[in-house]
C-alpha cells in the first residue's frame, strides 16, 4: 500500500441491502466509486476480500475499505518514444514495449502509455484520445500488463471506443500471445477454463475462483516448440481477464518464465534468467485482429518478439529465436 493510503472500517448497519449501496451509506463515499473499489480488491467483509457489488451482508458484519492516495484528475502529455503500428483519425494501434505501464493511476502517476500517446496526438495533428475511458485514462479499451510487451489499441473517437468496446465484449477480437513457460504442457494443445477474480490472501494476485464469483475465462493454447525445461507456447484468448494468460497457465503448472508473482521459476532456469537479466514474465502480445469500428475494414496486426524475449529463446535452443 502506498504511504497516503487510509483505512474506512465499520460495520453494516443493516442487513439485506446491496454491498454497494450499504458502503455508500456507511462512508459517504458514491456507489460507484464503492463499486471500483471492490474492483481493485480494496475492501473486506469480515476480514475476507470481496468484489461483488451485489452481495448482502448481514448486519453486523465488520468491513475495512483501503481508500488510495488521490491521483491527478488528469493525463498528463509526456514526450515518450511510442512504436506506431497504425493510426488514423479513429484509432491508433501500439507495439507497448515491456516496463510501460497503460494508463496513470495510485503508483505510477505519470509515464504510461497515455501520457505517451497525448504527447504524440497534440504534436502530430492527431485529434485526441476518446473520452469515454475517463480523464485519467482517456481513450483505453484493453490494456496489457506493465511487463507485457505487444499490440494494444487505443481509440481517438467515442464513436471507435464503442465499436471496440463492442467487439472486445462479444469476444471477436483476434489476440494472440507468446509466453514461454516452464515446462512443456500436456497436452500439446488444450483449453483452459476457470473464472478468474481477486485472490482472498492477496489483493494485488488474480486467482482461479468458484463458478459463482469472478468473470468467465477461456484460454487456448498450443506448443509451438518443446525447449527442454521450457517451452515456447502460443495462446489465443477468448475472453480477455485481467492476468488471464499468466494465471491460467500456472493452474497447469506451467507458470511464465520470470513470472514474479504466479511462477517461480525451476532452479535448473535460474542462472540463465540471471545471466541474462530476465526479470519479467515471458509473454508477448503478438496478434491483434478487429474490423476497423468505423469504416468496417478488416484489420489484423502482428509484433515480433522483443529482443529480451528473443535471447531467451536462443539461449533455450529454439529455431524460433531470429
Amino acid at each position: 500500500m502506498g504511504g497516503q493510503d487510509s483505512i474506512l472500517d465499520g460495520v453494516i448497519a443493516t442487513g439485506g441491502q446491496r454491498l454497494d449501496r450499504a458502503l455508500a451509506d456507511a462512508t459517504g463515499l458514491s456507489r460507484e466509486r464503492v463499486k471500483a473499489l471492490l474492483g481493485e480488491g480494496r475492501i473486506t467483509l469480515g476480514g475476507k476480500v470481496v468484489s461483488q457489488a451485489s452481495l448482502k451482508p448481514d448486519a453486523g458484519t465488520a468491513f475495512a475499505i483501503t481508500v488510495p492516495e488521490a491521483v491527478p484528475a488528469e493525463a498528463a502529455a509526456q514526450d515518450i518514444p511510442l512504436a506506431i503500428v497504425f493510426e488514423d483519425e479513429h484509432l491508433v494501434v501500439v507495439d507497448k514495449p515491456a516496463g510501460l505501464v497503460v494508463h496513470p493511476a495510485a503508483g505510477n502517476l505519470d509515464g504510461t502509455l497515455v501520457n505517451a500517446l497525448l504527447h504524440h496526438c497534440a504534436q502530430n495533428g492527431g485529434g485526441q484520445l476518446s473520452g469515454i475511458g475517463g480523464v485519467a485514462r482517456p481513450g483505453i479499451v484493453h490494456r496489457i500488463d506493465k511487463d507485457t510487451s505487444g499490440l494494444l489499441v487505443v481509440a481517438k473517437s467515442d464513436a471507435a471506443h464503442e465499436g471496440l468496446a463492442r467487439q472486445f465484449a462479444d469476444h471477436s477480437i483476434e489476440r494472440a500471445y507468446l509466453a514461454i513457460t516452464a515446462g512443456v504442457p500436456s497436452p500439446l494443445a488444450g483449453t483452459v477454463r476457470g473464472n478468474i477474480g481477486r485472490s482472498d490472501s492477496n489483493r494485488k494476485k488474480m486467482a482461479l475462483v468458484g463458478d459463482n464469483r469472478g468473470k468467465h475465462a477461456v484460454t487456448h493454447y498450443k506448443v509451438l516448440e518443446g525447449l527442454g525445461p521450457a517451452a515456447l507456447v502460443e495462446c489465443r484468448l477468448e475472453t480477455g481477464r485481467t492476468h488471464q494468460v499468466r494465471v491460467h497457465l500456472a493452474s497447469i503448472g506451467h507458470a511464465l518464465l520470470g513470472d514474479p508473482v504466479y511462477g517461480r521459476t525451476p532452479s535448473r532456469l535460474r542462472p540463465l534468467l540471471g545471466k541474462l537479466g530476465f526479470q519479467r514474465q515471458a509473454l508477448h502480445a503478438a496478434t491483434l485482429g478487429f474490423i476497423h469500428p468505423v469504416t468496417g475494414t478488416p484489420l489484423r496486426f502482428t509484433s515480433s518478439v522483443p529482443s529480451d524475449m528473443r535471447e531467451l529463446l536462443r539461449q533455450l535452443g529454439s529455431n524460433r529465436s531470429e
